[in-house]
């Protein structure tokens, strides 16, 4: 199987795609990439952090060296979530940032987020120049005179938090009065420690830790979406706590979990942090195709647009630049705030839901119920199916696919930005081939769950029947 590169990054097999090879030519082109955007005097600087896989090490200190040895000034962060090294990359004024990352995608995979000088990930332009170097294999070598530094920074998670708790709606005492018992679930990721620290800043003391070792040998797979999240769900209701944190690996996705051990449900997160931050900065909001109608839903309660995106933190940030968006992210968990930086932050995620959840405990009357499943009600009620495919087909035969799926349901409304979208009156349908898989994702979401499913199935068969 071949790298997948796309504005997501740039993900392999460790030993099978991700070799010290190509590992060394990504490196050197991205230091001629730099050097070409850098406008500034001196050596160009660049921020690096990875994720506590086992391969993630070895892989940062072969790129920052790589960047070195080509006349780049390295600052590595060492273990760092995502979105920390989003933020260090402005802090430290420098001109792009690298994560070693593969995200939720399992063990032997790792990846390369970058970041361009505003600390978001490169866009559609900025990638296809980067790769046309890296094809070119047009790569320069600084002379022994002008070789690079590589310094190490440990301050970045203190720098993160201090800027969360800033923000004008985080209300810490209001947070500590619930007295709320969390757990957090890492998944032995890079949000083992900064996580639970956050809690502690935000006022939540009482606190319940499940595989925040960061040994970065994942105990499930890390994907935090229902098929692999049985374990933490039970030790939520098990061990009494009002609600669960769930991150992935490089904390750019928020999972919560309500205190009967059912899913808040990840396409929620967005829908409650925003429902609670446009009562306080009205605006925009945006999300990505295969996200929930409830934000829709949402954002019309204070006459407030809601805009779609192509998937992808990339396209997401591009169209909330545009509408000037006051809050966006995407359906998996990912919460993007412009007061703080542009990118999907799920540290920010749970101080805007710790701060929306507590808000609304303290509306409630002596008696009333007090439950985060009780507060899950009081939004739009929707039921999302998430399924894949592995379906061997080239890229270029899947908008001939989604062409004939279109023209077989003309009542649909029919958007082919991202794969093929078919809006129907009552639910939708959302195809696509994966950035970062070999597959091609089918999301659907309707009124009921039954409904949802059986719309998921119909279209699965739809599909085998079309591809030979």
């Amino acid at each position: 199987m071949a790298l997948m590169v796309s504005v997501s990054g740039i993900r392999g097999i460790v030993g099978e795609d991700l070799t010290p090879d190509n590992l060394v030519s990504y490196a050197s082109a991205f230091a001629v990439w730099v050097g070409k955007t850098c406008t500034g005097e001196g050596k160009a600087k660049v921020i690096i952090g990875r994720d506590t896989r086992p391969s993630g090490k070895s892989i940062s200190s072969l790129f920052a060296n790589t960047l070195a040895l080509s006349g780049i000034d390295v600052i590595d962060l060492g273990i760092a979530t995502t979105p920390t090294v989003e933020l260090a990359v402005t802090e430290h004024s420098a001109n792009a940032g690298i994560i070693v990352t593969a995200s939720h995608n399992p063990l032997q995979w790792n990846a390369l987020k970058l970041l361009n000088a505003r600390g978001e990930f490169l866009d559609p332009d900025e990638l296809s120049s980067f790769l046309s170097i890296v094809e070119s294999a047009s790569f320069t070598p600084a002379r022994f005179d002008t070789i690079g530094s590589v310094t190490e920074d440990r301050t970045a998670d203190e720098t993160h938090i201090a800027k969360i708790l800033a923000l004008p709606f985080v209300d810490t005492e209001a947070i500590a009065r619930q007295k709320f018992r969390v757990l957090v679930d890492a998944v032995e990721g890079a949000g083992s420690a900064i996580i639970p620290e956050l809690c502690s800043r935000l006022g939540i003391t009482d606190r319940e830790k499940l595989d925040c070792g960061g040994t970065g040998l994942f105990p499930r797979n890390p994907e935090p979406i229902i098929d692999n999240l049985g374990k933490t769900m039970d030790r939520v209701r098990e061990t009494g706590c009002d609600f669960g944190i769930i991150v992935d690996p490089d904390v750019d996705r928020l999972a919560l979990v309500n205190e009967d051990g059912t899913l808040f449900g990840e396409e929620y997160t967005l829908v409650a942090c925003a429902d609670f931050y446009l009562k306080h900065t009205p605006g925009t909001v945006v999300n990505n195709l295969s996200s929930s109608r409830a934000l829709r839903d949402v954002a019309g309660r204070y006459e407030q647009k809601c805009v779609s995106a192509k998937v992808g933190e990339a396209n997401v940030v591009s169209v909330m630049k545009e509408e000037q968006a006051t809050i966006g992210g995407e359906g998996n968990g990912g919460v993007i705030l412009p007061a703080l930086h542009y990118g999907r932050d799920a540290l920010v995620g749970v101080a805007l839901f710790a701060s929306a959840f507590a808000s609304w405990r303290d509306g409630r009357a002596d008696g009333e119920e007090k439950t985060l499943s009780a507060f899950r009600k009081t939004f739009p009620a929707y039921f999302m199916a998430k399924n894949r495919l592995e379906v061997s087909i080239p890229k270029e035969k899947l908008s001939e696919l989604f062409t004939k799926i279109a023209s077989a349901h003309p009542d649909a409304v029919a958007d082919d930005r991202d794969g093929l979208k078919l809006d129907f009156p009552e639910y939708w349908v959302h195809l696509r081939a994966s950035n970062t898989e070999p597959i091609i994702r089918i999301y659907t979401e309707a009124k009921s769950e039954e409904k949802a499913n059986h719309v998921a199935d119909a279209f699965m068969k739809e599909i085998s029947t079309l591809v030979p």
